[in-house]
């Protein structure tokens, strides 16, 4: 198709859905495979050619101008494409979802959901900006041209200091509005700071705007009062995003809210988009400035039809308050020096003590006969309660560590540029490692001889052990390391990342709705309980509420996921390796000692020495990159990072596995730069 028969196949007088249809043909064409901007100017050249070449094509094409204008509302594309229609989270992900599962309709009137039909690629955006100056200008003659066909009744195109003019200032009394309305929210202005407060920006805003806006009535858009009150608008406008930017440190400090970071960066944008129409309506070369405009908004139509992008934009300071959060909580588990060490091997002993119990009723409640989700509610309220006792009794579960321990670990590099800031995270890592190694053998060392004994009383009571033949065979085949154990104990690894989320925004919860103060000081709690008993329990509940998330998720997880997999046919399953070593060393018992003759027992056993490295590695690798999209640390600074590590692998090895007496210097840090404090920056004692 050339431009002419593009031209020729224009009906000004069709059906509203043909109309449009007919640009969306027209754009197709411009754009054609999407490859070369230069082509698509070429086009539009082309184009414009034609309709000044052919008197009746273009009489045509100023009559389906007319209508187009006459029946578009193009204010809601100026103002409000790319926003939430109800300025909500879930709102948002709602009608993104609903853009994204069905179709839209080219017989509207609303330019805004007609524009996503007309420009869906982000191709769009680069032929749209390569437009040259030239072009832009042959482009708004021909718009802006009045009908040749008055006789016929046709409706008058109006010029663009009419149409245009009038589209931009609705746009703008709409977009003041919206951002006047979410600065007078209660959550968005109760949680600015009180300098913020006290200087009323939102209050003043529609002042200037309407000061703009009768000037612009008075002495045109482009005249001097008309643009000295529009600089006064946008200093407003300014200090009124300075304003909003104070909620942050509220939300620091008092917990995050998805939904108020969402409107944040909503008030953000129409800022954005304000002083954009305000370059439209007064720049000396309003074609550039509009060319920009549409582009800008082709993008904008682009990124807000990706869930993905809402959720990711939306979520990232929630998801660095939960990196925050668990980097508290991974502080305890990480052992620095022998006497902390040794602590942590008698901690993870009494766990795997404790767990040795927990396999014990897991055995228990097969012979209930339960169905697959109630079977799986049992035992995830076997889980939940004994990983509860073994946080309350100050005990240690070597899998639960690492989701709490990497972001503790990347809290090092906020200050990475400091001298010896990679040092000291080199020195975490290894103190990490260690710490993981005495967990696993804590946990594993005990949880054996505790199954064994239990059997062992059982036996002699009963007469019968743990489990019978039948099942210890069937526990020593679903351990062996050549069956699905590696992608169980993965998938485990994931589940375990996952407590550590839910950990992490249950206590940014309970602390953005202040419960703790809620529960210390409420009339009705205190009533029930007393003063000083309910400012114990919020005490308690402050201290613990991660806790209490994490166990309690995490029990449920490893109980009830499989029983939801089996119902959807997925066939997944959980290898937790505390556990899987007590269900082998119940297995083993119940066999006897030809048990040691068994091939499948052996497997079994490399089965859980290599289950515990998988639980380990995902949950730290996953928790890990969380807490490096949390801290902005760049690539440049990872591969510093991974070179520092490799150096202290080959000149101090032992110290990833016992904590060394001396400390170890790092190459990078052997010499201080010259204004380094020797104090400050000394070395630690712990490797």
């Amino acid at each position: 198709m050339d431009a002419a028969t593009l031209l020729g196949s224009l009906n000004p007088d069709a059906p509203l859905a043909h109309r449009h249809l007919w640009l969306m043909d027209a754009l197709q064409w411009v754009r054609g495979e999407g490859k070369d901007t230069q082509a698509s100017v070429a086009r539009v050249r082309d184009f414009l050619d034609a309709v000044e070449a052919d008197p009746v094509g273009r009489a045509r094409w100023r009559r389906w101008w007319a209508r187009f204008t006459g029946t578009v509302d193009l204010t809601p594309l100026l103002a409000d494409h790319g926003f939430a229609p109800r300025t909500a989270f879930l709102s948002e992900f709602g009608n993104r979802l609903r853009k994204k599962v069905l179709p839209g309709t080219p017989e509207t009137t609303n330019m805004a959901e007609l524009f996503d039909l007309l420009l869906p690629s982000r191709f769009d955006v680069r032929w749209l900006k390569a437009l040259d100056s030239a072009t832009l200008q042959r482009v708004r003659a021909v718009l802006g041209a009045p009908p040749e066909s008055a006789a016929h009744g046709d409706e008058a195109a109006p010029s663009p200091d009419g149409f245009w003019h009038a589209a931009l200032m609705d746009a703008l009394i709409f977009c003041v509005s919206q951002i006047t309305a979410t600065g007078f929210a209660d959550e968005i202005r109760g949680r600015m700071s009180p300098e913020a407060r006290a200087s009323r920006p939102f209050h003043e805003l529609p002042t200037h705007f309407e000061t703009l806006r009768r000037q612009i009535l008075a002495h045109g858009a482009r005249s001097e009062q008309a643009l000295a009150a529009a600089d006064v608008l946008r200093q407003q406008l300014d200090a009124c995003r300075h304003a909003a930017y104070t909620v942050y440190s509220h939300l620091e400090e008092h917990g995050v809210s998805v939904g108020i970071v969402f409107r944040l960066r909503q008030l953000r944008e129409r800022i954005v988009r304000v002083k954009e129409l305000l370059d439209c309506l007064q720049s000396d070369r309003p074609e550039r400035a509009t060319a920009a405009l549409l582009a800008d908004l082709a993008q904008v139509g682009l990124d807000n039809r990706s869930i993905r992008a809402l959720i990711a934009s939306s979520s990232h300071l929630t998801a660095a308050k939960v990196a925050e959060r668990s980097a508290e909580s991974g502080e305890h588990y990480i052992t620095r020096d022998s006497t902390e060490y040794r602590a942590m091997l008698r901690k993870a002993a009494g766990g795997g003590a404790l767990l040795g119990l927990t396999t014990w009723i897991k055995f228990a409640l097969y012979g209930l006969g339960l169905t697959a989700f109630w079977g799986g509610f049992a035992n995830g309220l076997n889980y939940a309660f004994w990983f509860v006792v073994i946080m309350l009794l100050h005990l240690t579960v070597a899998t639960k560590q690492p989701a709490v321990t990497a972001p503790a670990m990347v809290a090092k590099l906020r200050d990475i540029k400091a001298p010896g800031a990679v040092r000291r995270f080199v020195d975490e890592v290894a103190n990490l490692f260690r710490s993981q190694i005495a967990a696993i053998v804590g946990n594993i060392g005990l949880v054996i001889p505790v199954v064994a004994l239990i059997s062992l009383g059982l036996q002699a009571l009963t007469g019968q052990t743990m489990v019978d033949a039948d099942k210890a065979r069937h526990v020593l085949r679903d351990v062996h390391l050549l069956g699905p154990t590696v992608l169980f104990a993965a998938f485990t690894g994931v589940l375990l990342f996952a407590s550590s989320i839910v950990a992490g925004w249950v206590e940014n919860w309970y602390v953005f709705h202040k419960l703790d103060s809620a529960m210390t000081h409420n009339p009705r709690v205190t009533a029930s309980l007393g003063r000083e008993r309910a400012a114990r329990w919020a005490d308690f509940m402050r201290r613990n509420i991660s806790g209490l998330a994490a166990n309690v998720s995490l029990g449920f997880m490893l109980g009830l996921v499989p029983a939801f997999a089996v119902f959807f046919g997925l066939g997944l399953d959980v290898r937790h390796v505390t556990l899987s070593a007590g269900q082998v060393s119940a297995a083993a018992m119940a066999l006897g000692w030809e048990v040691l003759t068994l091939p499948a027992f052996w497997w079994a056993v490399a089965g859980v020495l290599a289950i515990g490295p998988i639980n380990l590695g995902v949950s730290f690798y996953l928790a890990f990159r969380l807490a490096l999209r949390a801290q902005n640390i760049s690539e440049v600074n990872r591969q510093l990072i991974r070179a520092a590590i490799k150096r202290r692998i080959r000149s101090a090895p032992l110290s990833f596995v016992l904590p060394p007496r001396d400390a170890v210097v790092d190459e990078d840090d052997a010499t201080p730069p010259p204004d380094a404090n020797p104090a400050r920056d000394a070395p630690a004692s712990n490797g």
